[in-house]
């Protein structure tokens, strides 16, 4: 999930007490006396502005008329990167990354170039079938590990076709019909007065000032020069020039609508969300696209996370460990019995600050597997190298390149959820589930334990996981109002089975954190064992009574609590129902992932409760995204 600018004009006049982007880039003073941004320094502070969407590296491309094509891009910070001062560059783009394929380097940064130099591609989304356009390029030059650098060698092939015919905006529909994934992708040329942009499945706007056009990943790149935009829309290719823009769909031209944007630059910085948690639990459709984008092979009933096994060693596998804290314990929790059913293999789970490899063991038989969004928890780096130390393999699952853990561990699988801002985890505990079952599935496949017929509902369903949770935030509306109905009271219980047991913990621990209200989860069983005594009319009951959470059951809990005066609100599979319940949320029917769908009500009932009671949602009080101490 990265971030993506462009600017074509003559450089914009800089108010009295502002300063352009990149000291040293700037040219002689304007207007009143407030300086003059060059197209460089425009495209460097659209950078700046979208650094939250990815920190791993940044990259320009700038294009004059005597100057031609020049690029600079280097890893870290956007800061870091130094933009060339082309004083006649009359167009650019920019990237910051958020790496997918490829380690965070400079080699990996956009935008990546043709083989000479002429072309050069920024890209957001994934394209999946990179490596087959690889192998047909193979006459090419590839210089860096991406899935992006396909792009601008097959505009050079498309180019070289035809002798440069029809330009740089024909070359990239062409190429565009061959890509298969989510990508928005921006491309300029040497000589080509141009940019040229198109998407599918990643978002991209265009704004429009009087003689100039901006592209942005969001608005929020360029927000403090114009408010008027147009969002593109999937399948749309646009060529923007000086003259202004031309959309085109299908092929024809099209008419894409203007807007004005009303949003504050911090409300734009966040999608004009309030916050970046609900941000980021509507970016689940799009983050999922990209977890399972490549990787399902429904047909064959097999997944491939690319990772390679040592032979032998899941033949004679006895055990997988899962280590993990707090969310990501429980997406362990739900892959522990996917592990068990899908690999045949017994799964634990251990809390990663009291893991020790236990003996009775044996080390060259078990699999530990580290769970970990930032790829840097210390608990779960501690628990990495006591595995390591007693002879374990190791294998991570984490959202982050070049982490800590990926240095520590044998192998690593990628969630490719993109940067997660707000301290309460969403869309990477989805995404983690998703990782985690494509792993079951994969282990499970590679040991003859499970067979293609019962692995393809399973693929099935996390093929049509984006789709169900976007059903499930088409319905916000209703969890709003159960939120503002139920969230002043005294406690909340969330209960669930199987695979809706880690979904109740994970609903509870949301709450907790963001709403400061007392919440337990646990297993719906276990209410007539003690937590029954605290059932009042005063605690909700949410409960996961979907496929995989042995539904019928988990409702017969809730009628016990229902009958101490306890609403209840339960997230139910379509088509089925519970006439007690005081709030049914149908949840699409994806088979066993239907919990993890369930989990989306959860999250948005804990951040309407929140946001009620004006709470610190994307930093609650006392916590950190990254838990780096012991």
């Amino acid at each position: 999930m990265c971030g993506i600018t462009g600017y074509i004009g003559d450089g914009i006049a800089l108010d009295d007490g502002e300063s352009a982007a990149n000291d040293g880039a700037t040219g002689d003073a304007a207007g009143d006396g407030g300086g003059f941004a060059r197209v460089g320094d425009i495209v460097h502070e659209g950078l700046r502005n979208l650094e939250y969407r990815g920190y791993d590296s940044a990259g320009v491309a700038l294009v004059g008329e005597a100057s031609g094509l020049t690029v600079a891009k280097r890893s870290g910070e956007v800061d870091n990167l130094t933009v060339p001062d082309v004083a006649d560059a009359a167009l650019g783009i920019g990237h910051t990354r958020w790496s997918t394929h490829g380690p965070p380097t400079d080699e990996n940064a956009h935008p990546h170039t043709d083989c000479v130099g002429d072309i050069a591609v920024v890209h957001n989304g994934i394209v999946e079938n990179h490596e087959a356009l690889k192998t047909e390029l193979s006459d090419h030059e590839f210089t860096s590990d991406t899935d992006t650098e396909v792009i601008p060698h097959l505009i050079e092939e498309e180019l070289a076709a035809v002798s440069g015919a029809g330009g740089l905006l024909d070359a990239v529909r062409a190429v565009e019909s061959r890509l298969e994934g989510s990508y928005a992708i921006c491309a300029v040329r040497d000589g080509d007065d141009r940019i040229v942009v198109a998407r599918r499945g990643s978002p991209l706007v265009l704004g429009h000032d009087e003689d100039a056009t901006f592209v942005a990943s969001d608005v929020t790149a360029f927000l403090e020069h114009t408010r008027d935009v147009t969002y593109l829309e999937d399948g749309d290719v646009a060529s923007l020039s000086a003259e202004g823009v031309e959309v085109y769909a299908d092929g024809e031209l099209v008419d894409r609508e203007t807007e004005t944007v009303t949003w504050e630059a911090d409300a734009a910085e966040k999608g004009g969300y309030e916050h970046y948690m609900r941000k980021e639990i509507h970016e689940q459709p799009e983050s999922l696209r990209q977890t399972i984008a490549g990787r399902l092979d429904v047909d064959a009933g097999d997944a491939d996370l690319d990772v390679s096994f040592p032979p032998g060693f899941l033949a004679d596998l006895e055990e997988i460990q899962i280590v993990a804290c707090g969310t990501s314990n429980y997406a362990g929790r739900y892959a522990a019995r996917l592990f068990e059913d899908l690999s045949g293999v017994r799964a634990t789970v251990e809390t990663a600050s009291e893991y020790e490899f236990g003996a009775g063991r044996s080390p060259d038989r078990t699999l530990v597997v580290a769970v970990t969004q930032s790829g840097e928890t210390a608990d779960t780096l501690g628990a990495v190298r006591r595995a390591n130390a007693a002879g374990a393999r190791t294998f991570a699952v984490t959202n982050t390149l070049g982490s800590t853990v990926t240095r520590e561990v044998d192998d690593t699988a990628f969630i490719r959820a993109g940067p997660e801002i707000g301290v309460a985890a969403t869309k990477t505990f989805a995404s983690q589930v998703a990782t985690l079952t494509m792993l079951a599935v994969a282990i499970g496949r590679e040991r003859g334990a499970l067979a293609a017929a019962d692995a393809r509902p399973v693929l099935e369903g996390l093929r049509d996981l984006p789709g169900a949770v976007q059903q499930v935030l088409d319905n916000e509306d209703a969890v709003r109002e159960a939120a503002t109905e139920y969230g002043d009271s005294g406690a909340f219980f969330f209960v669930g089975r199987q695979l809706g047991v880690p979904v109740a913990l994970e609903g509870a621990l949301k709450l907790k954190e963001i709403s400061y209200d007392h919440a337990e989860g646990f297993p719906a069983g276990e209410l007539k064992h003690g937590p029954l005594a605290l059932v009042t009319p005063d605690t909700p009951v949410l409960a996961v009574l979907t496929d995989g959470a042995r539904a019928d059951e988990t409702m017969n809990n809730v009628t016990e609590a229902q009958t101490r005066g306890a609403p209840a609100i339960g997230c139910v599979s379509a088509g089925e129902e519970y006439a007690t319940l005081d709030v049914s949320l149908p949840v699409p029917d994806v088979g066993i992932a239907e919990p993890l769908v369930a989990n989306v009500y959860l999250q948005l009932f804990a951040y309407h409760v929140a946001n009620d009671k004006g709470r610190s949602i994307d930093k609650p009080r006392n916590l950190a995204k990254s838990v780096t101490v012991e």
